[in-house]
């Protein structure tokens, strides 16, 4: 791996920026600033719209798409046995996961309790 490549090692000290040894990053191009957090709510509010743009447009005449929509379909179902996996192993339990479903413990780990 060239120096180019590597990454700052666990103490942070940072390698080489080019196999010439000078930095090469331009500070004023690239500002420090922190990174804008966009939040769960937010982003799920931008997948809704995206969600809801695509149907328009299969419903306006896209047929062979509709196959694609059923995909989306099991894409979510994994994502959500993924999430609730996840949010099992950070501790969560099946009764705080059914009741944020608006469902029994019991549902919840009957549908996902396979994943965990």
């Amino acid at each position: 791996m060239t120096a180019l490549h590597a990454l700052p090692d666990p103490q942070g000290t940072p390698h080489q920026a080019s196999p010439a040894g000078q930095n090469t990053v331009n500070t004023r191009l690239t500002p420090n600033r922190p990174r804008r957090v966009v939040e769960n709510d937010e982003y799920a509010a931008f997948l809704g719209r995206v969600l809801r743009a695509y149907t328009r447009r299969v419903a306006a005449g896209d047929v062979e798409a509709l196959t694609l929509m059923l995909g989306l379909s099991d894409q979510i179902d994994t994502a959500i046995a993924q999430a609730v996996t996840g949010l099992r192993g950070y501790g969560y339990s099946w009764a705080e996961i059914g009741n944020r479903l608006g469902i029994t413990r019991q549902a919840a780990q009957q549908r996902w309790g396979h994943a965990s």
